[in-house]
């Protein structure tokens, strides 16, 4: 289906943003309200994004999903998708997550980059883009899908906000400077055990490349990326369930290291 109703899209949203409320997941909306192509899916993520913000939420990063060939290749994609991330989603880093607000996450360990200007072109180069990049930190995402048992299609995840819920970022902010992120090793554990290792070449073989497309991406779509914004470039390995008691610590080859709680 290509064409949609505002109704339409609208009971789509509602049905996502009543399920994370609720903590209860919904069915597929792309089987539901036959929301099952980007163009539509995008669509219900702004009606969301439009609704946080009238409800006094704060926009304050974007975040970069689909970042690895496997999980692309899964869902029959040749690009990224985006998520919003608002001022109640950060975390600080060593803190508790309660439980009780998600329905089912996941973690994944990333880097996040800090951006000191604005990028408002929609043919952003590498050049104004690495100029842009104040710093950069070890992140945790944690992710969180609104649709029973995580049974998605591409267009489920881009309606759901990209499966976005919370980050938790390091506090040793490191400039790009030299660094080479494509061989920044990543090691999550998981209560003092190994969850998932990874590369930053995992992330479109680059986590600057997964940057570049988001900042072309956000412009394109009336949202560009502003000084101040967090950039979730994207999972360096395999994300890793969590339940309440649950520990994460994240280390980061020369990026340092971040951690929470969940209880």
């Amino acid at each position: 289906m290509n064409l949609f109703s505002l109704p339409q899209l609208q009971l789509a949203a509602a049905a996502l943003s009543v399920a994370r409320q609720q903590r209860k997941p919904c069915a597929r909306i792309s089987d539901t309200f036959g929301v099952d192509t980007l163009t539509g899916a995008y669509a219900v993520q702004e009606i969301n994004t439009n609704l946080a913000l009238a409800q006094g939420r704060r926009l304050t990063g974007r975040k970069v999903g689909l970042t690895s060939a496997a999980v692309q290749q899964q869902l029959g994609v040749d690009q990224p998708d985006f998520g919003m991330l608002f001022a109640d989603m950060e975390i600080v880093d060593g803190g508790h997550i309660q439980s009780s607000q998600l329905i089912q996450p996941k973690a994944e360990g990333e880097i996040a980059f800090v951006l000191g200007c604005d990028l408002p072109h929609l043919d952003t180069t590498l050049a104004e883009l690495l100029r842009a990049v104040d710093y950069v930190v070890p992140a945790l995402e944690i992710v969180d899908s609104a649709i029973e048992n995580w049974n998605i299609t591409l267009a489920d995840t881009v309606a759901d906000n990209a499966s976005s819920a919370l980050y938790v970022l390091g506090k040793q902010p490191t400039r790009l400077s030299a660094l080479d992120l494509r061989l920044e090793g990543m090691l999550l554990e998981k209560n003092g055990a190994i969850a998932s290792i990874g590369v930053g070449a995992a992330c479109l073989g680059n986590p600057v490349d997964a940057c570049l497309w988001l900042a072309r991406t956000m412009a394109q779509m009336g949202r560009p990326l502003q000084a101040g914004d967090v950039l979730l470039s994207g999972a360096l390995g395999p994300m890793t369930p969590v339940v309440a008691g649950d520990r994460l610590h994240l280390r980061l080859t020369r990026l340092g290291e971040v951690s929470c709680h969940f209880v």
